[in-house]
């Protein structure tokens, strides 16, 4: 346990926090770890509303290109505190993909034994409305989840 760890990240202030605790824990370890980010499937919503039809192809590829910067971003900055800690981490950007899918799916496709990730500790009809990734991967993980606050 804790050989190889997979830490998720949103690039939030609490997501950092979950990141520290991660790297800490393959310091200890001698852990190998892959840290990632996703970002969700592109959703316009735009009909044609009674004024014919819409080409929305290249709002979809302005929308991809702009998550892709961010998850770049956000990835280069992870890296950075990596390097910082002297810690060797490898990155992946899940495009297209809710976060609690790619997490359980890269966890599983990259053989990791832990997953580290940070909540957003949202309580009562917030939760409801917004749901939680953290929930979702900690019900459906087959691995051990560490949930940072």
């Amino acid at each position: 346990m804790f050989t190889t760890l997979l830490i998720a990240t949103d690039g939030s202030e609490l997501s950092n926090k979950a990141l520290a605790a991660g790297l800490d824990l393959a310091r200890l370890h001698g852990a190998t770890v892959t840290i990632m980010t996703a970002t969700d499937p592109v959703s316009t919503a735009l009909g044609a509303g009674g004024f014919g039809a819409m080409d929305a192809g290249p709002i979809l590829d302005q929308l991809d290109a702009a998550y892709a910067a961010q998850a770049t971003q956000v990835l280069s900055a992870a890296r950075d505190i990596a390097d910082k800690a002297g810690i060797a981490v490898q990155t992946i950007h899940v495009p297209q993909q809710r976060p609690a899918d790619a997490i359980v799916q890269t966890a599983s496709e990259r053989g990791c034994d832990t997953i580290v990730m940070g909540s957003h500790g949202r309580r009562g009809i917030q939760r409801m409305l917004l749901g939680s990734q953290a929930a979702e991967v900690l019900a459906r993980a087959t691995i051990p989840v560490l949930i940072v606050k």
